[in-house]
């Protein structure tokens, strides 16, 4: 039996060109870029061609760029950062972001949680009501991971930068699906390798030379004393060269996956009833995440699995929860319909066969189930 991916915002399958941008570190001497003799020099070019690479894609500086181990660990380095005070989110952010906030409002710092509601994503005039004198950040992330609602990126950077409150981006879900246009008034960005075809366990977070970082932990130099710690440098090559990948050719992987998307959100309406896309807002290119009206998502979920396709509830990182998902409830969407909801993600790897043979699958499975 074929096997079938769509569980690619949990994560991605490495490119063969990352992979093999890789094996510099992985197959070469001992290398490490803080030894000052032959190796470690070499080791250190290496370090210095990946970060002015990936500095390429956000249009910023090498200097800028801070490799991390994932996007939790650059989430929270920029957040641990902020000086004392008002801090603005939403109540729809990956756990990441939301738990540290609930932890820095333990802490004394009075945190705006948003509810966005079905939409799925803030309005800018929402985020402008909730700033106050002392507000000291915005975090939001560029799209959600479990319903691909978008957020008004124009809108919100120009909102940052008229009121001089730095905008921090957790665009774990966003990168690798479409562009991501570095406005002025973003101050950092935060992503993961994994979710772009590169390695797990190899993060970046790009920031503004105007804001300040404390590091989590202390130890060597490295990062310019950001981040202590040897390098990844096997991993920081594969998220470079996945990068550069990204910087030439998103746009038409942008279309492709919407294409392909499309289609098998076209497909499924006309051939099952009552079915519901969550998030009514614009959305990312690669996800829908759907409520399969009148089926249990975890029996939906063991369903698929037996069938031969990957989906997911949501998150990875809340996988095993007996409760229907924080995100879906708190956008309003009743509890059965939440327990009933399934995320599809694609990437840009994929083809047209393979979402054909997933609806062959999807649709007697949806209908059986109904029947019961």
């Amino acid at each position: 039996m074929q096997h079938i991916y769509l569980d690619n915002n949990s994560t991605t399958p490495i490119d063969p060109q990352v992979l093999s941008a890789m094996m510099a570190d992985l197959s070469g001497p001992p290398a490490n870029p803080s030894s000052i003799h032959f190796f470690g020099q070499r080791a250190k070019k290496l370090l210095q061609g990946a970060r002015q690479t990936a500095a390429v894609y956000f249009g910023g500086k090498p200097d800028e760029l801070i490799f991390t181990s994932g996007g939790t660990e650059s989430i929270n380095l920029l957040l641990r950062s902020l000086p004392k005070g008002h801090l603005i989110t939403t109540d729809l952010e990956h756990a990441c972001v939301y738990r540290t906030a609930k932890m820095l409002e333990t802490q004394g710092y009075p945190v705006t949680f948003l509810s966005p509601g079905v939409y799925g994503a803030p309005t800018p005039a929402a985020v402008e009501a909730a700033i106050r004198p002392d507000t000291r950040a915005i975090i939001l992330s560029a799209s959600n991971g479990e319903t691909g609602s978008k957020t008004d990126l124009t809108a919100l950077a120009a909102l940052a930068e008229k009121n001089h409150i730095p905008l921090l981006l957790d665009a774990v879900s966003y990168v690798g699906k479409e562009p991501l246009p570095l406005l002025p008034g973003i101050s950092a960005v935060a992503l993961s390798g994994h979710k772009f075809h590169s390695p797990k366990g190899i993060g970046a977070l790009f920031v503004r030379s105007s804001f300040k970082i404390t590091p989590l932990s202390t130890g060597g130099n490295q990062e310019a004393m950001r981040r202590a710690g040897t390098e990844n440098l096997a991993g920081i090559l594969g998220l470079a060269e996945a990068l550069q990948i990204l910087h030439e050719n998103q746009p038409a992987f942008t279309a492709h996956m919407l294409q392909l998307r499309t289609h098998f959100e076209t497909e499924l309406f006309r051939a099952l009833p009552d079915l519901q896309i969550n998030g009514s807002g614009p959305r990312i290119s690669n996800t829908s995440n759907i409520a399969f009206h009148g089926c249990d998502g975890e029996t939906l979920l063991l369903q698929l699995d037996l069938a031969g396709i990957a989906a997911s509830h949501g998150s990875a990182c809340s996988a095993g929860a007996l409760e229907p998902s924080r995100v879906l409830l708190n956008m309003g969407i009743d509890r059965r319909a939440a327990r009933s909801s399934i995320r599809f993600s694609l990437n840009r790897m994929q083809t047209r066969q393979e979402i054909d043979l997933a609806l062959e699958r999807i649709v007697p499975l949806i209908r059986k189930l109904r029947s019961l």
